[in-house]
């Protein structure tokens, strides 16, 4: 297919209200914690466009159903609603929170990540409730809160709420089809040494060369791999000594933030115990030398006022390539005149929970590119958001529309 075409859908799309719809998303500041006028505006654009029902939790996901009058499966379409902050908007060529279209494409943080693919599941999928009698089992679409804090935890408490049988995480794939992803797991090393005044450091312990010799040897280990996925990386990604300012103290406390990318079937435990291990051999050579290291806990208020909280251990993820919902997928998105890959996400979603954890069936599809989120000038083609929402609509139809 040539790359400005569009095979028709099952049903038209109604790509004028697709598009104004990514504009009103783009130009609320969903930053996460504060996703509360976005999600508003997402229930009110459900039932508007006609959904079964449309409704907010008590965590601020909304969610929507278009419910079939036969029995059969539930596919969920989930898409964040919370975007990371714009700190340098004075240094962005289009405002962030305008929604500028220019040469094909809408400019505004959260374009790309990923209001655009959550407009194009809500438009993709409304036409479906003028199929209600011929449709077997429910399509959601959860508009999702917190994910760049906690990635898969607001899809969590919409897993419980609905129990569906797939999902379809919308995160930027290019239009190529994900079944599966490395997770990611924060972990907190601390050193603990002996303050003593910087003129006479002989009688102190420094916690700070304490962490760079455990960190030196961290460094040493042997990376993690898998066929599909790639390496476990390990990096280090933050370090903080105590007191700080030192103000002519050695640092008793230093702490350090290390980013691991996981691979699949690998636990707390599993990725702790090499650290441990560099703890104890270094303990062996020095019986003063005190560290610890543990999975990174911490919270998050939501815009509703309540709080999640968990461990910062998202795990990793494979569907298989002959799974029913990869080959379904696949044949539906191809039906529409694209011609998607099937490979892997580089970077870590919500899928963290559905498949990771809770074991739901699970595949990623969405517009724009990997490397689009994040970024200053964040901007979305809007061709691919029209494509984006007919592969979805193919997709729930492949299912539900037999």
């Amino acid at each position: 297919m040539a790359n400005n075409e569009i095979i028709a859908p099952v049903a038209p799309i109604d790509e004028q209200g697709l598009l104004e719809l990514c504009r009103r998303l783009v130009r609320l500041q969903s930053y996460t914690g504060d996703e509360g006028r976005m999600a508003a505006e997402v229930r009110k654009t459900m039932q508007e466009l006609g959904y079964s029902r449309a409704w907010i939790d008590d965590f601020g996901n909304v969610i929507g159903e278009i419910r079939g009058k036969l029995p059969g499966p539930s596919i969920l379409f989930d898409g964040h609603i919370d975007t990371v902050d714009v700190t340098d908007a004075a240094e962005w060529d289009m405002p962030p929170f305008e929604g500028v279209i220019r040469e094909g494409r809408i400019y505004g943080r959260g374009a790309s990540d990923m209001k655009c693919a959550l407009a194009a599941m809500i438009y993709g999928l409304a036409p479906l409730t003028a199929c209600t009698e011929k449709m077997s089992g429910s399509v959601y679409v959860s508009g999702t809160v917190c994910e760049e804090t906690f990635e898969g935890l607001g899809l969590s408490k919409v897993v419980a709420q609905i129990h569906p049988d797939y999902v379809v995480i919308g995160e930027a794939s290019a239009l190529n089809l994900k079944r599966g992803q490395r997770g990611r797991a924060e972990i907190v090393l601390t050193t603990t040494g002996k303050a003593a005044h910087s003129s006479n450091p002989a009688v102190g312990k420094n916690a700070v060369y304490m962490m760079l010799e455990l960190v030196d040897r961290i460094r040493r280990l042997p990376v993690s791999q898998d066929e599909f996925l790639g390496e476990g990386i390990l990096e280090l990604t933050d370090i903080l000594s105590a007191p700080y300012p030192g103000a002519s103290v050695v640092p008793n406390k230093c702490r350090a933030t290390l980013d691991r990318r996981l691979l699949v079937g690998e636990t707390p435990d599993t990725v702790l115990a090499p650290l441990w291990r560099c703890i104890r051999e270094l303990q062996r050579e020095d019986s003063s030398f005190e560290a610890e290291v543990q999975i990174a806990s911490a919270s998050q208020t939501c815009h509703t006022g309540e709080v999640m909280s968990g461990e910062r251990f998202f795990p990793a993820w494979v569907l298989p390539s002959e799974h029913s919902l990869v080959t379904g997928a696949l044949t539906a998105i191809r039906r529409t005149g694209l011609m998607p890959e099937v490979t892997k996400y580089s970077f870590c979603t919500n899928g963290s929970y559905s498949a990771g954890i809770a074991g739901i069936p699970t595949i990623g599809f969405g517009p724009g590119a990997e490397d689009g989120a994040h970024v200053r000038n964040e901007n979305m083609e809007i061709l691919q958001v029209n494509q984006a929402a007919v592969g979805y609509q193919a997709i729930a139809a492949e299912f539900l529309c037999k």
